[in-house]
């Protein structure tokens, strides 16, 4: 591999790339160019453009970087340069996320550079992406560098950032126009010269897309504790596009072992497009033959429960506040007006009387249907009902069920009729609505919950829907050794919910060790995370559990941490579905031999 101590050759010939597509989630086919190794490969690079440009801007990057060993992977985002898409525009960040992620998979898949020999080189926009998928999917990639990521965009119209939710919600696709000249991005006149002329950078982005970039640089820089990949930031001194300070609070919070940051003073936006661009573009270089040319490393996070950024958090929660401090106060009305005027909404109700957590509300929660009294109930039900915690959820159930259909499809065509056991189901209506829209398979079900109530329910919900094949029985989801004795033995487990629910890590490694018990070699498990919520305080505060009406204060695993439990008990993680706001995901695994 390439000599870290010898400088790159400025005068070399250019790679020559070629040009590619892959399909993304949603059958979307982008475009991206791969500049390939020059014999052996020792890894992959993965450069991501700024918002506004595309890949053919990024050759002299390649170029500069002068890594021969190394494959070179840059696409053109959706809506961007050659691939499709309505310009400046995706369903959301979440979208991007995803393509991205689908992205890493294909060049695993089809240019076999396994995501441990992936790195990523992104700016800007595509920073705040990068930093997000790596928090939300913890693709356990080799390093990131991230240049002048856009962490908060200096708007410079008073109010902008009201003014355009306010827009988003009153006229839904709206666009507005980049402010940014070529002469704000570099000093250098030729490039600034052939941003503002070149026809297939795209001057407008969606306003969802730009007011969803804040909320997701918001998470990630709060939750930056959580990211554990080896990461060299790069700042302009002198960025007229985004501002420092959330930058440093990023750095500064996160959580990877092997860190460094450096600033250019002068420099304009376009880090890697300056006039003293080699800077840069030479320190990258010396960064990622540094990582690559020592082993892989990730911190073991299975004891993050007694340790850790998420155990500090769930302690300050188990903490009471200061009667009198204004936080206790406000939480003190909104517990109040839940217990008084509240009580008109059917959900908020059922949450006072079984739990927020219990399997009552989770079904109410799926259902969605608005439900109250005093003709004003109804309104607070709906209100609730499209609190972001359980949009959330609903998400969360459409990947359960599309995952679980992927996974009973996929078995089923080897002639496999394939045995479901849920083993903290509730009332189990997302596995029951994909059992009725698969009648041909033939599948059956285990599905097991610890309350009798919810087995009750559950049965009577498979008979209203007319599911045969299918039986409840109660069961602790935590009894490892009644897991692992489960017959007939499952193809495909699920855990939806239940983890997510206890602090403590022991119980989750004695489930997941009795359930690699029951599953075959081959077999699979469908599990689901909750990295990150908005509401964790106001949760803690505010709402119920149901055990015994204590406070629902929850601790949250980290992506890496769960997959890490997942992967001691013997599964290897395939694939993983998230919400666009990044709270709940949904991953299934295949047990190894």
């Amino acid at each position: 591999m390439c000599d870290p101590n010898t400088p790159h050759l400025a005068g070399a010939a250019a790679r020559v790339a070629r040009e590619a597509r892959f399909t993304t989630h949603d059958g979307a086919a982008l475009f991206y160019r791969h500049w390939p190794a020059q014999d052996k490969s020792y890894g992959a690079i993965l450069i991501l453009h700024r918002g506004h440009e595309h890949s053919g801007r990024l050759q002299h990057i390649v170029d500069g970087l002068g890594l021969p060993e190394f494959d070179v992977f840059a696409w053109d985002a959706r809506g961007h340069g050659r691939s499709p898409g309505v310009r400046g525009y995706a369903p959301d960040c979440g979208a991007l996320i995803r393509d991205l992620d689908c992205f890493s998979s294909h060049i695993a898949d089809v240019h076999h550079v396994t995501r441990a020999d992936q790195a990523v080189l992104a700016m800007s926009v595509a920073s705040v992406l990068a930093a997000a998928w790596v928090h939300d999917y913890a693709p356990n990639i080799r390093a990131m560098v991230l240049a002048s990521p856009a962490f908060s965009i200096k708007l410079y119209v008073p109010l902008a950032l009201p003014g355009l939710r306010l827009l988003e919600k009153i006229k839904p696709n709206s666009f507005i126009s980049s402010y940014v000249k070529g002469g704000l991005l570099t000093h250098d006149a030729a490039r600034a010269a052939s941003y503002d002329s070149d026809p297939l950078v795209t001057k407008r982005i969606a306003v969802n897309i730009l007011t969803g970039l804040f909320d997701t640089a918001r998470r990630v820089a709060d939750d930056a504790a959580a990211i554990h990949t080896p990461t060299l930031l790069l700042t302009s001194g002198s960025d007229h596009v985004v501002r420092g300070a959330p930058q440093r609070r990023f750095f500064e919070r996160l959580g990877s072992v092997l860190k460094q940051h450096e600033t250019y003073p002068g420099f304009y936006h376009d880090t890697f497009g300056e006039r003293d661009a080699h800077l840069p573009i030479t320190r990258a270089r010396g960064f990622l033959l540094e990582v690559f040319g020592r082993p892989a490393s990730v911190p073991d996070l299975r004891h993050a429960d007694l340790r850790g950024h998420t155990k500090d958090e769930f302690d300050a929660l188990s903490r009471p506040l200061q009667a009198l401090s204004p936080a206790n106060l406000q939480f003190g009305m909104t517990r109040l007006s839940m217990r008084t005027l509240g009580r008109a909404s059917a959900g908020i109700r059922l949450g006072l009387a079984t739990g927020f957590d219990s399997g009552s509300t989770l079904d109410y929660v799926y259902r969605n249907q608005a439900e109250g009294a005093f003709g004003f109930g109804k309104l607070i039900d709906r209100n609730y009902l499209d609190s972001i915690g359980w949009r959330g959820i609903r998400i969360r159930r459409q990947h359960l069920q599309q995952l679980l259909g992927e996974a009973i499809t996929e078995q089923a065509a080897r002639g496999q009729v394939p045995h479901i056991v849920d083993i903290a189901t509730g009332h189990g209506r997302y596995v029951l609505e994909v059992l009725k829209q698969m009648p041909e398979v033939r599948a059956t079900a285990l599905l097991r919950d610890y309350s009798a109530l919810n087995i009750a329910e559950g049965r009577k919900l498979a008979e209203s829907l007319d599911i045969s094949g299918v039986v409840y029985q109660q069961g602790d989801g935590f009894d490892g050794a009644a897991l692992a004795q489960l017959t007939p033995r499952p193809s495909i487990a699920i855990v939806s919910g239940l983890y997510e629910l206890f602090p403590e890590n022991a119980g989750v490694r004695a489930s997941l060790a009795g359930l690699a018990q029951a599953v075959p070699v081959g077999g699979l498990l469908i599990y689901t995370s909750q990295p990150w919520h908005p509401q964790v305080e106001l949760i803690a505060r505010a709402l119920s559990s149901h055990r015994n009406g204590r406070p629902w204060i929850m601790r949250r695993r980290s992506q890496t941490e769960m997959d890490q439990l997942v992967a001691e008990a013997g599964f290897v993680k395939e694939r993983q579905l998230m919400d666009a706001r990044g709270i709940f995901g949904v991953s299934i695994a295949r047990r190894a031999a």
